[in-house]
Parts: structure tokens; C-alpha cells; sequence
């Protein structure tokens, strides 16, 4: 993972795109400080696939807990979950 300023990144932006495009993952920093994660196209899905099966399996591990407890749950429990936080 390679660490560059935002500055740095405008003026070499076609070499730093090319190289993210062959694999390598950039951290764009201001001041320093981590700003934005480039990485490859074929990295970004698949790091989206696995959030998202490490999410259902975490709901799929509650479901089984709940039932071992004799729990059920409501459809409109469900929905007040889903929506808890929204505005």
C-alpha cells in the first residue's frame, strides 16, 4: 500500500492510475493524514463480496442464536431494525 499526497497524485495522476490499475493500492493523504483508498476494480468488488457475506453470516449466527433462546422475531421488527437510524 503505497502512501501519496493529494498534490503528488495531480501531477503524476495517468502513472499512479496505471499503477492501481496493475494491482497496486494507493492512500491518497492531505496533511498527512489518510484521505481516500484507490485500489484495482477486480479488488473493489471482491472486497464488497466479502463485507457483505461476512454481513449475512453474522445475521445468520443471530437467526440461530435466537431460535436456541425459543425467540422469534416479526416482520415488523425486521423492518424497525432495518430502518433504525434513518431520518
Amino acid at each position: 500500500m503505497r502512501h501519496v499526497p493529494i498534490a503528488e497524485f495531480k501531477d503524476h495522476l495517468s502513472e499512479l492510475i496505471a499503477a492501481a490499475e496493475a494491482g497496486e493500492e494507493l492512500v491518497l493523504t492531505r496533511h498527512g493524514k489518510p484521505a481516500v483508498r484507490i485500489l484495482p476494480a477486480e479488488q473493489a468488488v471482491e472486497e464488497r463480496r466479502r463485507r457483505a457475506r461476512e454481513a449475512l453470516n453474522r445475521m445468520a449466527e443471530h437467526r440461530e442464536r435466537m431460535r436456541a433462546e425459543g425467540r422469534t422475531v416479526t416482520i415488523d421488527e425486521i423492518i424497525a431494525w432495518k430502518n433504525e437510524g434513518r431520518r
